[in-house]
């Protein structure tokens, strides 16, 4: 995801997305600890994308107060 598709998001939208994204991580977590995961780099392009939301997220809030 790039931080692109972010700027068009308004608060509701980045905030059921970084929790969508932070459910996803948490499922691939478990995967792992079983030894089932598929593609460990998912892991990382996850953490990266939960960190963009939340960046976007708080330059929100920010810029609203």
């Amino acid at each position: 995801m790039k931080f692109a598709e972010l700027k068009d998001m308004t608060l509701t939208e980045l905030t059921a997305k970084s929790r969508d994204l932070r459910q996803e991580m948490f499922n691939l977590r478990l995967q792992q600890a079983s030894a089932q995961l598929e593609k460990p780099s998912r892991l990382r392009t996850l953490r990266r994308d939960i960190a963009r939301c939340e960046t976007r997220i708080s330059a929100l809030r920010t810029k609203t107060t």
